[in-house]
């Protein structure tokens, strides 16, 4: 009762860590395994699904307490430090290499990779920090982020898994979209730190890709992060402000100081992890964390020692297997990563037959507002006549000004005063004067306010062609979007592609299939009632007669893994006459995608135009009920000032 419910401190760890040691003790002498004498029904609740399940195996009791166990060690970790993290991924590693995954759902092989490489990933996590603070060099902090970005690629591969995805529901895509944004932004990290070494061996040229690499991935990572709390919002505003400084920094001082050439990220050597944390591992029969053996006076103690000592050969043929298939794995992901060839993408033609969902939208919209363009033309015309009345009154009025100026200069020559040069304004009487300032302040108003005018009429005729599309037929919008053109060849040499690259999917999958079966092998491979009755001198013999049984699925194995070179070969050869395909239907792409931009931007900037001419249309009707009124003054004053001048003229 005590290790079901367990206080939620190392306290309970070390609960658990005592009763799953008894077990092991226990297992290894009564016959409480699956369809054994002394089997009993063990129930636990599943965590993803919540049903209860039941297995009449005390293996099972074990499992379940070893997964709580890495549960806690888990949660500790995220109030404590690293090592509660490698504690967890030592349990679940446990777990996923020595025990059945059939029992429940959320002990499945998938489902322990990704918990084993979330804490892992997190606790290299904790240890990058701590080099940060400690202001190592740039170069060990940058391999350190990378091995986190290795660890949280592991945990993402284990959640696209179809299995993994089934399990975890609605959750799967929440824990991928972090996983992913983790990734992106650790990766941002490490090329930060390879560009402070770039900056500190003074390669001026190599500093500037790499902080505008970690610049890219950055913006990445904001993408994905939408929705996450606060705090990481903050973080990423921070970290933007620190790599977004570097990069500007550094590409201005390569422009105008050092001028190297700039080279492709591609050519720069790739940085390698240095994985610093580990799996910390779980000793059932360690006296110092289970204590005493209470079960010792139930079984023969040789026949237990010689059960460990074959559980030991098997791990060793497990482990000498699996180092063989991960080094196999990790040249193959390696080279899947510079090939940048992703299945499900390769051949992306069937996005040229349809119009994309945002553009459909925007169709759908116009198309219920059938005179949107008209609507626009219209209102920029009437904002065109407006203009051109307050224009006009503008120009009456400084005529007006001026043919009263001639008027006064000639005054001044028949009275035989000199009249000022030409070009220098004369006196003024007060109503002139006053027209004339409100003149000045309206023309410059007008100015200022023609240039908006001016670019408003730009900006209506770079969208309405778009907008009449969009308000037309889908045929027509269709039609206007490109859409690649391949040759039978070209179609021949994308096949060829999709065809090696499935293969490359087979081999992954049996491969997987494979190390399943020799796992699942291992795990139901007990030999202890053989060797209750086996002497001791003939255990070595016993020892390899029953290895020989895993000798054909070894073989298996080692021809899956000897293909990999061949497989990878012809993709290689695939890829290199698929080049000029690939460079063709990415331009297609750019210039798809392009066009789909331009047009929903046309669509938005609707409103905004329909909005700045009203406010153009209000301000224009202003200064033109402000411009008669002025030019009906400018009439009177200048009746006054001719007048006058007649009344001189008399006298």
């Amino acid at each position: 009762q005590s290790a079901v419910n367990v206080p939620r401190d190392f306290e309970g760890c070390s609960t658990l860590r005592k009763y799953f040691g008894q077990l092991h003790y226990l297992q290894s002498r009564i016959p409480m395994g699956a369809e054994q004498e002394a089997a009993v029904p063990i129930a636990w609740t599943e965590i993803f699904s919540g049903k209860t399940v039941t297995h009449e195996d005390i293996k099972y009791e074990q499992a379940c307490i070893l997964y709580n166990l890495g549960a806690l060690h888990s949660m500790l970790g995220a109030m404590d430090k690293r090592v509660s993290e490698e504690c967890a991924a030592g349990a679940f590693t446990y777990l996923r290499d020595h025990f059945p995954h059939s029992y429940s759902v959320d002990m499945s092989h998938q489902i322990l990779n990704l918990n084993i490489n979330l804490m892992l990933g997190q606790a290299q996590e904790c240890l990058l920090e701590k080099s940060m603070l400690d202001n190592r060099k740039s170069f060990l902090v940058a391999r350190i982020s990378a091995q986190v970005v290795d660890y949280y690629k592991e945990a993402c591969r284990a959640l696209e898994n179809s299995e993994t995805a089934s399990l975890l529901g609605k959750i799967q895509k929440d824990w991928k979209k972090l996983v992913q944004m983790k990734i992106y932004y650790f990766a941002a990290v490490a090329h930060l730190h390879m560009g402070k070494q770039a900056e500190e061996q003074q390669k001026f040229g190599e500093r500037v890709i790499y902080f505008q690499s970690a610049l890219d991935k950055l913006n990445e990572a904001i993408k994905l992060a939408k929705g996450q709390p606060e705090t990481v919002q903050e973080a990423l505003r921070f970290t933007m402000d620190v790599i977004g400084g570097k990069y500007n920094s550094a590409k201005k001082d390569n422009d105008f100081i050092y001028h190297e050439a700039v080279p492709a990220l591609d050519t720069l050597q790739s940085v390698k992890g240095a994985p610093l944390v580990k799996a910390l591992p779980v000793n059932p029969t360690d006296p110092a964390v289970t204590g005493p053996d209470i079960f010792a006076k139930l079984v023969p103690m040789a026949a237990h020692e010689a059960s460990s000592l074959y559980s030991e050969e098997k791990a060793k043929l497990l482990r000498d297997m699996m180092a063989k298939i991960e080094a196999k794995n990790e040249v193959l992901d390696q080279f899947m990563d510079s090939m940048q060839l992703d299945p499900e993408t390769v051949d992306n033609l069937d996005m040229y037959s349809h119009i994309p969902p945002i553009l459909m939208e925007k169709c759908a919209a116009l198309s219920v507002r059938p005179d949107t363009v008209k609507n626009l033309v219209q209102s920029m015309q009437v904002l065109s006549g407006v203009f051109t009345d307050v224009e006009a009154s503008l120009k009456e009025i400084r005529d007006l000004l001026e043919e009263d100026e001639a008027q006064e200069r000639k005054l001044q020559e028949l009275l035989g005063k000199v009249p000022p040069p030409q070009g220098s304004p004369l006196p003024l009487s007060p109503g002139l004067a006053e027209v004339s300032k409100e003149c000045s302040k309206y023309m410059e108003v007008h100015e200022k306010a023609s240039f908006t005018n001016t670019e408003l009429h730009k900006a209506m005729n770079l969208h309405i062609g778009n907008l009449r599309l969009l308000s037309g037929p889908l045929e027509q919008v269709r039609a206007a979007l490109p859409s690649p053109t391949l040759t039978e060849d070209d179609k021949q040499v994308l096949q060829n592609l999709k065809r090696i690259l499935g293969k490359v999917q087979e081999m992954r999958d049996q491969r997987m299939s494979l190390e399943q079966q020799l796992r699942e092998m291992i795990q139901k491979d007990d030999i202890t009632t053989s060797l209750v009755t086996t002497d001791r001198s003939e255990m070595k013999k016993l020892f390899e007669e029953q290895l020989k049984k895993y000798d054909q699925i070894k073989v298996y194995l080692e021809q899956n893994l000897a293909a990999q070179e061949n497989v990878l070969k012809a993709l290689t050869d695939a890829n290199v006459k698929y080049a000029a395909v690939r460079k063709a239907l990415a331009e297609v792409e750019h210039k798809w995608n392009t066009t789909v931009q331009t047009l929903v931007a046309s669509y938005e900037a609707y409103e905004d135009l329909m909005k700045k001419s009203q406010e153009g249309k209000d301000f224009y009707t202003d200064l033109e009920g402000k411009a008669a009124r002025l030019l009906e003054k400018a009439r009177a004053a200048c009746q006054a000032a001719e007048a006058n001048r007649q009344q001189i003229l008399e006298k």
